[in-house]
């Protein structure tokens, strides 16, 4: 058959396959334990296709602008993370220019302000992390390994890295403003011309500020392209409007039919979830029984609370009325988990903990659905961080980027024999990565007895 009709009918093949089939698994689903803490996330996620300049997202008061709705009136002081994922498409396909994503703080106050930069980090799709096919499972133990952006630079705030573009502070005197961020988009070199950015931040003010992120072409000076300048960037801020066109508008609450959940723009409340997963009362967790299985859920948001009638989607403080109701996704939330395991019984146990990605349901019947054969369909790219003594005692941390399809098992982050009537704590961290599809479960399985 020549190949060329074996494209034109490759559609209708894929078309016609049966979908896989599901496998479905007893698992008891806990709610997690703890809530978000009370951190602000400026959240910085649509349009996440930018075509025209403008401003992205503000938090500045909308007095004295020519928009005044563009802006949410939000102030920033203590600590506050920044999170910003944009992609940039050349339309027309001759427009080359790169996309430069502007983030711009000011000092409304008579004092100067000083910002400390904790940790923070801001790719490219091209060069920086192309989303190459990767392993489902690779300990990682520099942080070379990732996929897309938001893999590699969860990856890195998860190491408490700051990437050396980002200073160690900024001070703005009073009144005054500075830039944070002043990247570009590049698409020239290109096919498509399509590339995108993604940026997580983590700071320390020690008094009031106000943020924007905003899109401007690069200007160009004898045909070089330049970054904007800082006036550039105060211009727009005050004389512009909300970037366009804009995302898909989310379902509203509680209405029929199905859900369109939206991308985010506005201050969400929490950027981190600590947790000790013990038994109900007690301070400890005791090891199911051989070939059972305990899992918790991780991001569960509405559509997706598997039985807990948890939504663990971080409630928005602002937002504009087109985006997102809640941060579903939690994108970057910093989830500490900690599991001080138990054997009390006179047998040795041998658990295993794993991430899991099964089929998104909003009641479970009891049981986990999972598929095999796994579509193509990616929904986590992200690293994750397992703490534990061995056998000896010895203090073990390591880290593993997954990769996991739509209803993925998983493989064990880690295996363990607790001898009888033993403790021993797992500490499992991640940041939940953009370039992922909420929600999961952290899954604790006792082996068969031999």
């Amino acid at each position: 058959m020549p190949p060329i009709f074996l494209l034109a009918i490759l559609p209708t093949l894929l078309a016609a396959s049966p979908p896989p089939p599901e496998i479905s698994i007893a698992q008891e689903v806990r709610a997690l334990p703890g809530r978000l803490d009370r951190t602000p996330v400026f959240n910085s996620n649509s349009p996440e296709k930018v075509l025209k300049e403008g401003i992205l997202l503000s938090t500045f008061p909308g007095n004295n602008k020519a928009h005044p709705a563009a802006h949410l009136n939000y102030a920033f002081a203590g600590n506050f993370d920044i999170f910003a994922h944009h992609v940039a498409q050349a339309k027309p396909e001759t427009d080359l220019r790169s996309l430069y994503i502007g983030v711009i703080l000011h000092n409304p106050t008579t004092k100067p302000v000083t910002i400390k930069v904790l940790q923070g980090a801001s790719y490219l799709s091209q060069p920086d992390a192309p989303f190459v096919n990767l392993a489902a499972q690779i300990e990682d133990p520099n942080g070379s390994v990732f996929a897309g952006p938001g893999s590699r630079a969860t990856s890195d705030v998860l190491r408490d890295r700051r990437q050396n573009i980002f200073p160690a502070q900024i001070i703005i005197p009073a009144g005054g403003s500075q830039m944070l961020m002043n990247l570009p988009i590049p698409v020239k070199g290109l096919t498509p011309p399509l590339n995108g950015r993604s940026s997580y931040i983590r700071l320390n003010s020690n008094g009031k500020v106000y943020a924007a992120s905003m899109a401007l072409f690069a200007p160009s000076t004898n045909g070089i392209e330049r970054p904007p300048t800082l006036a550039e960037w105060q211009n727009l801020l005050n004389k512009g409007d909300l970037s366009s066109p804009r995302d898909v508008a989310p379902t509203v609450p509680n209405s029929p039919g199905g859900i369109t959940y939206g991308r985010v723009a506005g201050v969400s409340i929490g950027s981190r979830w600590q947790a000790n997963l013990t038994d109900l009362g007690k301070q400890s967790l005791t090891v199911p029984p051989a070939g059972k299985a305990i899992s918790w859920g991780i991001s569960t948001l509405v559509g997706g609370q598997f039985g807990t009638g948890q939504v663990a989607s971080a409630k928005m403080a602002v937002r504009y009325p087109d985006t997102a109701y809640e941060s579903h996704g939690n994108y970057g939330v910093h989830y500490s988990l900690k599991l001080p395991l138990s054997n009390p019984s006179t047998t040795p146990r041998q658990v295993t903990v794993a991430l899991q990605t099964p089929l998104k349901q909003e009641s479970i019947d009891g049981v986990l659905r999972f598929l095999n054969p796994l579509p193509r369909a990616v929904h986590f790219r992200g690293t994750v961080k397992v703490s534990y003594p061995d056998d000896q005692g010895t203090l073990q941390t390591k880290y593993y980027h997954l990769v996991q399809k739509r209803g993925d098992q998983g493989s064990p982050l880690l295996n363990l024999t607790l001898p009888p009537r033993s403790n021993r704590s797992v500490q499992v961290d991640l940041l939940y990565p953009p370039d992922a599809t909420p929600p999961q479960v952290l899954t604790l399985r006792s082996l068969q007895d031999k």
